[in-house]
């Protein structure tokens, strides 16, 4: 599986979001360390039910958590907007 297809599974499984959008980002971040380390760069655009009445920090650490050992070996890196359904 590529690595989008394994961040979409992994926030899919665990936050059931009513919208996911992943963008891998690692072209923009070619020669950086965590590149050469073969870790990518991705954005993550969420909605999900599970994060009402979570401040950011929780939904981060809610995202991280779904992501587990992921991160740091296939995403190196990761910028997040995370939404419950009725914020927008």
């Amino acid at each position: 599986m590529d690595r989008i297809g394994l961040v979409r599974e992994r926030l899919t499984a665990a936050l059931a979001p009513d919208a996911l959008e992943v963008v891998d980002e690692s072209h923009l971040h070619a020669g950086h360390a965590g590149a050469r380390s073969g870790g990518g760069h991705f954005a993550v655009t969420i909605v999900s039910a599970k994060f009402r009445g979570e401040n950011t920090v929780a939904r981060h650490r809610m995202i991280y958590a779904a992501l587990g050992d992921a991160m740091g070996d296939q995403v190196h890196a990761l910028s997040i907007s995370a939404h419950s359904p009725d914020e927008l």
